[in-house]
Parts: C-alpha cells; structure tokens; sequence
C-alpha cells in the first residue's frame, strides 16, 4: 500500500511567534525557507505519484522548496478556520478563555468571510480530502491508483485533523498530534490497518 506523506509547511512570522493563521497569507521566513530545503532529502527518496497542496503561499512555497512536484492546489487543504481567533495566540486566548481547548472548543466567531470552524467542520472537510485521494493510495478497495506515495502539503491543525480521521478517531483527537513547521508525517498501514509510520520528522 502507497503511504500518505503529511508535510507541513515551514515557518512563518506568525507560526514562530504561536499566533494562529488561517486565511493571513503570510510568507516563509528565512528559516521557513531554510526548513523546505531541508526536506528534500527525506522526500526525494520516496516515490512519490501525486502531490496536493493548500492554496495558501505558505504551503506551496513549501512544496516548491522541498523538491516536490508540482502540486494539484485543493481548497479543502487550507487551515482551520479560526474567526476571530485569527492572529491571537492561545495564551492572550487563555485570558478571557481559561479552560479553551481548540480541539474541544472550536474558536470564537468572526466575520462574514471568516467565520470559524468547529472540529467537526475540519473533520468533515478532512474526510472529504481523504476521500479524494483514496483512489490514489494503492491497496484500498477498489485496488487502483497510482504507483508511489500521495504527499498533502498544509498546515498544522488541519493536518492533525486530518491524521485523526484517518486513523478512524474523531476530529478532536487531532489534540494527540502535535506537528512542527517544516516537519513530516507519514501514515501507512499495519495489518490492513491505518497506523502511524513516522511523525514530526525531518529526516527518515
């Protein structure tokens, strides 16, 4: 069975500094860039047949950087929405809100444009995504798709999410995964089951 390789994008002025970014395109740092170069030994080793990334700078730059190819841009690959969560780190959260808990709790209402999510919002549009690449991943049911590995290139909270759901565990289990910047997750399987391969990693 083909594995499922999580990459999540390097870091951001934002990321480094715990401030939550959904729709804030922000750049890579310096040391954001420097971290997508750094994959490009663990992912060149790997056959890989297709790739998906978020719309977001962050995240393509990250696939440009890394050495992969060029990616199939999916919409439902972008963060979780946080409203008006946006830009607050959870700390200046924790002051209004002592016990919030993102995994649990969802976030605080936005505008128009950006409401918020709640975890079982990201978990449906996750189930969406794995749905999608279903095809793509050797091994499953209906025994096509292509030969070699599908990476999705995105974000932290989304990409735990998304580990959650695939595992067959709710959305808000995504809380068990905590996930670096320029960092990499693979999900394989074990006795036909999903199961963790490695994870948090930057060399393999």
């Amino acid at each position: 069975m083909s594995e499922l390789l999580l990459v999540r994008h390097g870091e951001t002025e934002w990321s480094r500094d715990g401030r939550h970014t959904s729709w804030t395109d922000l750049p890579l740092t310096t040391d954001g860039e420097e971290q997508a170069r750094a994959l490009r030994p663990l992912l060149s080793g790997r056959k890989i047949a297709r790739v998906y990334a978020s719309p977001m700078q962050r995240a393509l730059r990250t696939a440009e950087l890394a050495g992969l190819p060029t990616p199939h841009v999916l919409d439902d690959l972008r963060e979780w929405d946080y409203g008006g969560d946006e830009g607050i780190t959870t700390a200046e959260i924790h002051r209004s809100r002592p016990d919030w808990y993102l995994f649990d709790d969802g976030v605080a209402p936005g505008p128009a444009e950006h409401p918020g999510e709640s975890p079982e919002e990201v978990g449906a549009r996750a189930d969406r995504v794995l749905a999608l690449i279903a095809p793509h991943l050797k091994g499953d049911e209906d025994g096509g798709g292509d030969e070699g590995d599908v990476a999705l290139v995105g974000h932290a909270h989304f990409l735990r999410v998304l580990t959650a759901r695939r595992l067959g565990l709710p959305a808000s289990a995504g809380g068990l995964f905590t996930f670096g910047t320029g960092a990499v997750g693979v999900l394989g399987s074990e006795h036909d089951r999903p199961a963790v391969v490695a994870w948090n990693a930057r060399s393999l």
